[in-house]
């Protein structure tokens, strides 16, 4: 669908002129005439007070219907859930083990543990060029 052709047709449909668009919108007339035939594609903005203007939901521009169209049938996505690290396979058996010998270290020594990590994480960043 070219939007010029469907921005004439809505406006013919509400028999307004060019001119009216141009008072509801403060878009020049010269303007509406070059996006009608098509010599200019209009900005989301400029949709958007075309559509106020019209008196139609945006969505009317791209779309003939009376309703909203349908949303695509779009494939399941995994969620975050599912490829968070450590949510399944291999990678959940590990992180069960590290809670499980967490669970058992007093505060000191899991302290110890974690600035170790952060400290060996730092090192790695800094060789890699990602810090």
């Amino acid at each position: 669908m070219i939007i010029g052709d469907r921005l004439r047709q809505l406006r013919e449909q509400k028999k307004f002129s060019q001119g009216d668009i141009e008072k509801r919108t403060g878009l020049l007339r010269c303007y509406i005439s070059r996006v009608e035939n098509g010599h200019t594609v209009p900005a989301v903005e400029t949709l958007e007070k075309s559509a106020r203007a019209l008196e139609v939901p945006i969505y009317q521009l791209f779309y003939e219907g009376e309703e909203p169209p349908k949303p695509p049938s779009l494939p399941k996505r995994d969620s975050a859930d599912d490829i968070a690290w450590g949510s399944k396979g291999k990678e959940a058996r590990v992180l069960a083990k590290f809670c499980r010998l967490f669970s058992h270290m007093d505060e000191d020594d899991l302290g110890m543990v974690l600035f170790m990590a952060q400290k060996m994480a730092r090192r790695k960043a800094w060789n890699t060029g990602s810090h």
